[in-house]
């Protein structure tokens, strides 16, 4: 269901009501676009029931390259198993810090690779601490890469296409009719305007 979902609401839906099954309250989708060139950064399109409370808080993008997640997951495909000690031991627990009070205590990570430099990012998130058992452990882990699996092919026709400029009707009947292999003088002719508009 996730992988079809046909709009921004019910892809969020989704993936909230995916976490909730695995017993989790808070899910976080990314879309990482790396971008090439000189002074290039990656432009991180998300998805999800973050809290507005957290957003606001967490807005230095200095926290985010500190943060042993984030980087955790831009660079290796492995799945991540989170708590208080794995921020210690990174040397960010003020990180984990300013998070525990929004229900960021402990959680799993994943990444999908995808074609044209892009990453997708999943995380879920609780306050209880995880499964002691392995094999519980593992089923979660299991279902959040098939879950992630499945949303990057929404996250790419769904994410990047909210970020697209939307065009007018004018434009798209312009393009329209260049499709169509009308010249621009034709199609100047044909709406009225001059062939260099």
């Amino acid at each position: 269901q996730v992988s079809q979902a046909a709009n921004l609401a019910s892809f969020r839906q989704g993936l909230i009501d995916f976490a909730n099954d695995l017993d989790f309250g808070l899910i976080s989708g990314v879309l990482a676009i790396e971008r090439r060139g000189p002074g290039a950064k990656p432009e991180y399109i998300s998805i999800g029931n973050t809290p507005a409370e957290f957003l606001a808080a967490s807005s230095d993008p200095d926290n985010a390259k500190r943060d042993p997640v984030h980087s955790h997951v831009m660079r290796n495909a492995a799945p991540l198993v989170y708590d208080q000690r794995l921020y210690a031991d990174a040397g960010a627990g003020d990180l984990w810090e300013m998070q525990a009070p929004f229900g960021y205590r402990t959680g799993l990570a994943v990444s999908v690779h995808m074609p044209g430099y892009r990453r997708f990012l999943l995380g879920v998130d609780r306050e209880a601490a995880l499964p002691t058992d392995p094999v519980k452990l593992n089923r979660m882990i299991a279902d959040l890469q098939l879950l992630a699996v499945h949303a990057q092919d929404a996250a790419a026709r769904l994410l990047v296409s909210a970020k697209a400029p939307r065009l007018q009707p004018r434009q798209l009947e312009i393009l329209k009719l260049t499709m169509e292999g009308k010249s621009a003088w034709v199609v100047g002719s044909l709406l009225g305007i001059s062939e260099n508009t």
